[in-house]
């Protein structure tokens, strides 16, 4: 009875990691689906790379926190910190990036930019980790970027044109170090874990986020004590910081602790799906037949590609 159990057992623990790296990276998106919102908001107060700055140092604030309680005698060789500080450049470049690229465009216009990401990342995976491309995978992409294109013209056609080139090669950037961020971080996120490769990387971008926002803030003439402190603001930046980024952060890498960074990458096809639909439930924006098809299209993709297993 008891050698019966045992592949019942395993069988049961392989379906539960399943569920754990599809909810993971599933939660992330829909955190970030509400962080153009909240982030158009905050720029109306406090400029893109302050904003950006404010973010990582709560997040690091917030995910240092668990990490000193769970691992308090964590040592690294140079090597390891090294790579920990690469992740922290590339987290640096994808802060900046995003927030100016999303500061400078639309919201259609940034959904229909998010289709590289995943594209950036399966390249990425490739080259630089040996993962498998397989035809399901690839067939799963092309749906979820049709979908995503179908939602984001069809919801907003009118905003799609008037593209400002500033904010389209921001955004870009920002896709390509969120991608090199997810590949580069994998072997980090097997030898330690999702929590410390997050947490180690947000710490050391801090500073280099702090650098970018200092500068920007001379150039505009703003001195740092005339930034609001009102609720409003606190609340956007706490919602930035914690939940788009110490919570985020963590469950994006727990995905890939899992499976291949390009299974994960396409969770975020969900992103600008998700961000409509929390404005038509929460601030009453309109949806049509396109948001619906699109969002099957795109949902179907990313169902392909989540059951693929590199063989």
């Amino acid at each position: 009875m008891t050698a019966g159990a045992a592949p019942t057992e395993r069988a049961g623990v392989e379906r539960w990691r399943e569920y754990v790296f599809a909810l993971a990276p599933l939660t992330a998106a829909m955190l970030w689906g509400g962080m153009y919102v909240v982030s158009k908001w905050g720029f109306e107060t406090i400029p893109p790379l302050t904003l950006g700055f404010a973010r990582v140092s709560v997040g690091a604030v917030a995910l240092l926190a668990i990490v000193r309680y769970q691992y308090s005698d964590r040592t690294f060789s140079r090597r390891d910190a090294a790579r920990f500080f690469a992740l922290a450049c590339w987290v640096t470049g994808t802060t900046a990036a995003g927030f100016v690229g999303t500061d400078l465009t639309s919201a259609s216009q940034g959904a229909l930019l998010t289709v590289v990401t995943p594209v950036f990342t399966v390249v990425l995976g490739v080259a630089v980790l040996g993962e498998a491309i397989t035809r399901r995978r690839i067939v799963g992409m092309a749906l979820a970027t049709a979908g995503t294109v179908v939602v984001a013209v069809g919801e907003h056609a009118g905003s799609v044109a008037g593209v400002d080139g500033r904010g389209v090669l921001a955004l870009l950037a920002a896709a390509l170090t969120w991608a090199a961020y997810t590949v580069w971080g994998k072997p980090l996120v097997r030898r330690y874990s999702a929590l410390e490769t997050a947490a180690y990387s947000t710490a050391l971008s801090v500073p280099l986020c702090g650098l970018l926002a200092a500068a920007e803030l001379t150039a505009l003439g703003i001195s740092p004590t005339e930034l609001p402190r009102s609720l409003s603001t606190l609340g956007a930046v706490l919602y930035l910081g914690v939940a788009a980024t110490a919570v985020a952060w963590y469950l994006w890498y727990k995905g890939i602790e899992y499976v291949d960074t390009g299974t994960v990458a396409v969770f975020i096809f969900l992103q600008p799906v998700v961000g409509t639909a929390l404005g038509a439930a929460f601030l009453g924006e309109q949806v049509g037949t396109a948001f619906v098809a699109g969002g099957v299209v795109m949902s179907y993709g990313v169902y392909l590609v989540s059951k693929d297993r590199g063989t």
